[in-house]
């Protein structure tokens, strides 16, 4: 399994609208893409424009070519990219270790 950060900054004065489209976006479109296996999302207290997207997929595959390849990506970035003050800083991972 992979592991998608997006370090994702937005325009200041904007949560509330954000907060409802990033929701919305990964339940309508994210959440039907191949290989998607789940989502979570964390808000910056010291930094309120800051988010840290974590999305959950089968393969790095799933995520870099049939996902960011498909209209899906468009749909998404629709939602959620009229928010962005900046692109979004995106890395992916691999599990090392976890707690119980």
């Amino acid at each position: 399994m992979i592991l998608e950060v997006a370090d994702i900054r937005i325009q200041a004065g904007r949560q509330a609208e954000f907060d409802a489209a990033i929701q919305r976006g990964l339940s309508t479109v994210i959440s039907r893409a191949k290989g998607f296996k789940g989502w979570k999302v964390n808000k910056g207290v010291e930094s309120p424009e800051r988010y840290l997207l974590m999305i959950f997929w089968e393969t790095l595959e799933d995520h870099t070519v049939a996902f960011r390849e498909s209209p899906q990506f468009a749909e998404w970035r629709a939602i959620v990219g009229p928010f962005f003050a900046a692109p979004p800083v995106v890395e992916h991972f691999t599990l090392l270790a976890k707690s119980e």
